[in-house]
């Protein structure tokens, strides 16, 4: 059941985000004809010439643009004809700028390479611009201009508001290097008191049962002295639940265990620690401990190292935790984090905006009210940050929740790298 209302709610969000961004995808302005991809959705298929690139006509001039990225970086390439007729790169002065999201400007020139013109710089990720065009060939100047996007829409804020798209700022940050344990929750055997008689004698009544939870001092039960034939009681040493009772009214002591009472104020959790490991982990570190059942989170540190291996040549590091709430009942099974270094990054941003675009990790940068793809070269992470080595600045604002409505508007329009 659970499962069927799930997909039915998943269906239902898919829809009305589907609504929401389809009122919203106004990308109007100077070039209004923006799409997720090379080339526009919507618009004649693009011409392409005998390298498959984009054919620019005016006139009897053509030029043959594209981005060729075999054995080299992504860069381009050029052929330009006249009346059909390959002209001789050196007979044409091309000049490129790609527009970027945020009006950055790449300025390319180009240079003679066999029968092509060829490009000085290095077009980097995304491939998603304004491709501003100027040639000039026998005394004429040639001028085009088209969008190039991929990877990119607009939202209104409003509606990225309504859609809970949250936004966070790409800076330095702290990465934990953890080593990751599992471990189970234990009694505190400090904290456990087996209680007896004083004096042997006969049970005369009994106060408390197995589970009660009681107060050191209260009353646990009342014995009749063989010897002195009086009658006292024997009382709670510490306070705690009482897990075992071995007196019953009318029995007599026999020096034996009575009750067992454990305070569960505090537990252990026993962690292995394999011996890979072991080097690895020292008293005072940091932990950071989770239940298998319901996931609730709790902080520590190693408190002990045994001395001694389990029969799987672990050991067991424990870690006292407050259980004053009784949220760890002794038997829990748990997951741990011990943390055993931090590293300083220049940059880092959230785990939670990640996305998958083409064969790239990705987050979506936000200038405006427009999203775009910013395709990572990622180091080290933890479970909250991962480092950027490279693909983003710092001080970029990036969708860190909820991504993925972002990545379901660009994907709708069938994202392309057509080159």
């Amino acid at each position: 059941m659970n499962v069927g209302i799930n997909k039915i709610t998943y269906a239902l969000m898919i829809v009305i985000i589907g609504v929401l961004l389809n009122g919203c995808g106004d990308n109007s302005g100077e070039h209004a004809h923006t799409t997720t991809g090379h080339g526009d959705e919507g618009e004649a298929e693009v011409e392409k010439g005998p390298h498959n690139g984009r054919l620019l006509k005016s006139g009897d001039f053509t030029l043959e643009l594209s981005i060729f990225e075999t054995g080299v970086p992504p860069e381009f390439r050029a052929w330009a004809t006249s009346d059909g007729r390959l002209l001789t790169p050196t007979d044409v002065d091309l000049k490129i700028k790609l527009i970027r999201l945020g009006n950055k400007v790449d300025n390319i020139s180009f240079k003679p390479q066999g029968d092509a013109l060829r490009g000085d710089t290095v077009i980097y990720e995304p491939h998603s611009f304004v491709v501003n065009i100027n040639a000039a060939h026998g005394g004429k100047i040639y001028n085009w201009e088209y969008d190039n996007f991929e990877g990119r829409t607009k939202i209104e804020p409003k509606v990225a508001e309504a859609l809970n798209i949250g936004i966070s700022v790409a800076e330095p940050g702290t990465i934990k290097e953890v080593v990751k344990v599992y471990g189970k929750i234990a009694s505190n055997t400090e904290r456990v008191s087996k209680v007896s008689a004083r004096f042997d004698g006969a049970i005369k009544s009994v106060k408390t049962s197995i589970g009660d939870t009681v107060k050191e001092g209260q009353i646990l039960a009342y014995v009749e002295s063989n010897e002195s034939l009086k009658t006292y009681s024997i009382k709670a040493p510490i306070s705690g639940v009482i897990t075992q009772r071995s007196a019953n009214t009318g029995e007599q002591t026999n020096g034996r265990n009575l009750f067992t009472i454990m305070d569960t104020s505090t537990v252990w959790a026993n962690l292995s620690i394999f011996p890979s490991d072991r080097k690895r982990v020292r008293v005072g570190m940091p932990v950071s401990i989770t239940t298998a059942i319901d996931g609730q989170a709790f902080d520590g540190v190693i408190d002990r190292i045994n001395v001694m291996t389990d029969a799987n040549q672990s050991v067991s590091a424990r870690v006292v935790l407050d259980n004053k709430e009784g949220a760890l009942p002794p038997g829990t099974f748990v997951s741990a984090e011990i943390e055993i270094a931090k590293h300083a990054v220049e940059l880092a941003v959230k785990r939670t905006g990640l996305q998958a675009f083409r064969d790239f990790t990705v987050v979506y940068a936000l200038i405006g009210d427009e999203y775009e793809v910013r395709m990572l070269d990622l180091g080290r992470q933890d479970s909250e940050l991962i480092e950027v080595l490279g693909g983003l600045e710092p001080g970029t604002r990036y969708v860190s929740d909820n991504s993925y409505i972002i990545k379901a508007d660009i994907e709708k329009s069938g994202a392309s790298h057509d080159h």
